[in-house]
């Protein structure tokens, strides 16, 4: 219902300032009747970190960042739903505006500064619905004015790990100062390392996964990459938003707006990344590529450059919900073109050539 309803909400929305229109989103999804989401073809079915993902669509973190409505968005159609931002200690983030639709370019500006109601709140949400159906992970980070922010995370994973799927430790949010710089090899061996520990104590069947920023060098990620397989993190999802600006931006005002971009533009450097993330971990564990996926082509050349599992959001801004569906049914078709039985045989296929492509296009 909701989906079909999008193209004549979409002009009341885009009319409103974009975080007022997100707020009314949730409340609307708030309102919704309990819905179990239709039967996935079992071609799209993913095997990742020990679980089985009905399909490899997930919904990124940042869109319901209090972990109130994980049902209503799994009733969508995605195959897992990532919530949070949280830290420990509820924060108001950044001032208002705070995030602004780039929609010449299909691309959303945010510099929210992980606002967040704090680490009781989202626990007390996400152990109410202990024993639902459908994957829920959650984003953790670090409170703005912490002193420790590696007991943080380790807060945030002692409290959380037992009442979701995953944990997705974020130090690549461009928003929250410093915290990219958590990403230097030293520092993140020892936040992996702690995190690791502290989930093994709360629920050792939860995975551990990586956040990453694409504005970083492939010196960088050789490091990146090393530290979370000594760390034996599960996953890394690749990438979060952009500090960089290109040059072809349509939205020319907008763009000068600092905060992480997200969407259309993000996709060919996310997409170059998780290349040669792919190359550099050989198949040891799985990625989840994000950034700029509006359509089941552009899903289709991230499984291609080595993802195992996708996210989106900035292009529901846009196109609405029913996207969740024509992805999945374009990815369908895919298959059936090329004589594949499931999306296994088509990971990190062409990571080679789309991390050359993406070289040249520098």
């Amino acid at each position: 219902m909701i989906g079909a309803l999008f193209p004549l909400a979409r002009p009341i929305l885009h009319g409103l300032d974009a975080e007022t229109a997100h707020n009314l989103t949730l409340r609307g999804l708030a309102l919704l009747p309990p819905r179990r989401p239709t039967q996935d073809n079992a071609k799209l079915a993913v095997t990742a970190f020990g679980r089985r993902f009905p399909n490899p669509i997930g919904l990124a973190a940042g869109f319901d960042k209090g972990a109130q409505v994980p049902d209503a968005l799994l009733g969508l159609g995605f195959g897992f739903v990532e919530v949070g931002g949280v830290v420990p200690k509820p924060q108001p983030g950044n001032p208002r505006p705070r995030v602004f639709r780039l929609s010449g370019d299909g691309a959303v500006i945010n510099r929210f500064g992980l606002n967040s109601e704090g680490l009781d709140v989202v626990r007390n949400r996400l152990a109410s619905r202990s024993g639902q159906p459908g994957l829920v992970g959650i984003n953790i980070g670090a409170n703005k004015d912490s002193t420790d922010r590696i007991a943080d995370y380790v807060a945030c994973t002692t409290a959380l790990a037992p009442h979701v799927a995953f944990v997705t430790v974020n130090v690549s949010s461009p928003n929250t100062p410093g915290l990219r710089d958590l990403q230097g090899e030293a520092f993140l061996d020892d936040l992996l390392g702690r995190v690791v520990e502290a989930r093994d104590k709360a629920s050792a069947e939860t995975a551990i996964l990586l956040k990453i920023a694409p504005d970083i060098s492939l010196e960088a990620l050789d490091s990146i990459v090393a530290t979370a397989l000594r760390r034996k993190v599960q996953g890394l999802v690749v990438s979060n938003t952009t500090t960089a600006r290109p040059a072809n931006l349509s939205e020319a005002s907008l763009a000068t707006e600092t905060g992480g971009l997200s969407g259309r533009p993000l996709f060919a450097p996310a997409t170059r990344l998780l290349a040669e993330t792919y190359l550099r971990v050989g198949g040891t564990i799985p990625l989840i590529g994000v950034g700029g996926i509006d359509s089941a082509e552009a899903a289709w050349t991230k499984i291609r450059a080595g993802a195992s599992l996708l996210q989106l959001y900035s292009a529901l801004v846009y196109a609405g919900p029913r996207l969740v569906g024509s992805i999945k049914t374009g990815l369908v078709r895919r298959l059936a073109t090329e004589g594949s039985q499931d999306l296994s045989t088509i990971v990190g296929r062409d990571a080679a050539e789309l991390a050359k492509l993406g070289m040249k296009a520098d």
